[in-house]
């Protein structure tokens, strides 16, 4: 996570964020407004990093933040060779305190395990047939068993 005292200009200073947590945070924590990359409307952050994990909540008022609104957020707080992550919990382990808030998670002692990019996608254009898609996984050393047809 970045030192949020670089994000101090979007820190949320008032006598609700001290009455809440007893002060404004700090390097490592803090509450924050940014302004959606998509409507200029208002999302708030609160961020934190402890117990191992960093993370920051992001929450519209009337509706969840969407994926380049939740970039937005991850590439201001985060570094660029960091990789952070949502969850999708097991329903059981599932905790809702906010209906319209989203989460970014990144663990401070391992390194998150990310699939080959090539398994997202080939390069710039569709593949056409499962030979194809053998051949330029082969050529990026990425060992996958295929099952089905050849076409």
């Amino acid at each position: 996570m970045r030192d949020l005292h670089e994000l101090d200009r979007y820190r949320i200073r008032t006598k609700e964020v001290i009455e809440l947590w007893g002060w404004y945070g700090d390097d490592t924590c803090g509450a924050f407004s940014v302004q959606s990359p998509i409507d200029r409307a208002e999302l708030k952050v609160v961020a934190s990093s402890e117990g191992g994990w960093e993370h920051v909540s992001v929450s519209r008022q009337s509706r969840c933040p969407n994926w380049p609104e939740m970039e937005h957020v991850k590439r201001m707080f985060f570094r660029d060779d960091e990789t952070t992550m949502q969850l999708h919990v097991p329903p059981t382990d599932h905790v809702n305190m906010h209906p319209t808030c989203l989460h970014l998670w990144r663990p401070t002692n391992v390194e998150i395990p990310r699939p080959p990019s090539i398994f997202v996608g080939i390069g710039n254009k569709p593949v056409r047939s499962l030979a194809e898609a053998r051949k330029i996984m082969s050529d990026h050393d990425v060992d996958v068993a295929f099952g089905g047809d050849e076409k």
